[in-house]
C-alpha cells in the first residue's frame, strides 16, 4: 500500500501541487472540468455525497465542493501537503469555512474515518498508480462503507493484453490493465462493474463504474 515519504512532500514543495498530481496548468482545468461534467451528466446534484479518492490538491474537488450542498464532500488522500495547499492556494479559506468539506489523511483507503457515508465516489488518476492487489484492497474497503445503490466512477489506462506493471504501487509509476482485469477485481468485491471506456480524457484515461450490489 501506499507509503508515506518525506521525499513525498519535498517534491511537492519543490515542484508545486499542480506539478505533483500530473499536468500542471496544461490539464489543470481540462481534467478538473471534465470530471465535473461527467458526474453532472451520471446524476450529481447538491444532495449528493461525494467521495473523491486521492483527491490530491482538489482540481476536481474545487468545482465540486462550490457546487454541492454544505458538508457533502469527502476527499481522502494519503499526502497531506496536498490537501493543505489545495485548500489554501485552490479553494480558499472563504469556501472552505462555508462549504465544510471533509478531509481524510490516509494511505490505507480508510473510509470508516468519514462522519458521512457517499452516494457517489469518483477516483480520477488513482488505479492508474496502484497494483491489482491495492485496487482490490481499496474496493473491498469501500464496498463495506457504503450502501445500496453507491456508485463510484474510476479511471485506468487501458490495455488490450495483461501488461508488465511495476510491482509496486507509487504516484508516478503508470499501470495498464486489460477490461477483463479490472472487472474481475469488482466482481471479486462485490460491484456490479460498466465498462464507460472514452470519455475524453486529454491523457487516453478510460472510465468505469463500480455499483454495489
Amino acid at each position: 500500500m501506499f507509503e508515506f515519504r518525506e521525499e513525498g512532500i519535498i517534491q511537492v514543495a519543490t515542484e508545486g501541487h499542480r506539478s505533483y498530481v500530473g499536468g500542471n496548468d496544461q490539464y489543470w482545468d481540462e481534467i478538473g472540468r471534465l470530471q465535473f461534467e461527467f458526474l453532472l451528466k451520471n446524476g450529481l446534484n447538491e444532495g449528493t455525497v461525494l467521495l473523491d479518492i486521492g483527491c490530491g490538491s482538489l482540481r476536481g474537488g474545487c468545482l465540486f465542493i462550490n457546487f454541492l450542498a454544505e458538508n457533502n464532500y469527502l476527499g481522502i488522500d494519503k499526502e497531506l501537503s496536498l490537501i493543505i495547499l489545495g485548500v489554501a492556494s485552490e479553494l480558499g479559506i472563504d469556501v472552505y469555512l462555508e462549504k465544510k468539506p471533509e478531509f481524510v489523511v490516509s494511505g490505507e483507503f480508510e473510509f470508516s474515518k468519514f462522519s458521512r457515508t457517499p452516494t457517489m465516489a469518483i477516483a480520477q488518476s488513482l488505479f492508474t498508480h496502484l497494483t491489482l492487489d491495492d485496487i482490490g484492497f481499496c474496493l473491498k474497503n469501500l464496498r463495506e462503507f457504503v450502501h445500496e445503490g453507491f456508485v463510484l466512477f474510476a479511471t485506468y489506462f487501458p490495455s488490450e493484453m495483461p501488461a508488465s506493471n511495476p510491482l509496486k504501487s507509487h504516484s508516478h509509476a503508470c499501470f495498464h490493465y486489460t477490461v477483463g482485469e479490472i472487472s474481475a477485481l469488482a466482481q471479486r468485491a462485490g460491484f456490479k462493474f460498466e465498462n464507460i471506456g472514452d470519455w475524453g480524457h486529454p491523457r487516453g484515461q478510460h472510465i468505469a463504474a463500480f455499483r454495489k450490489l
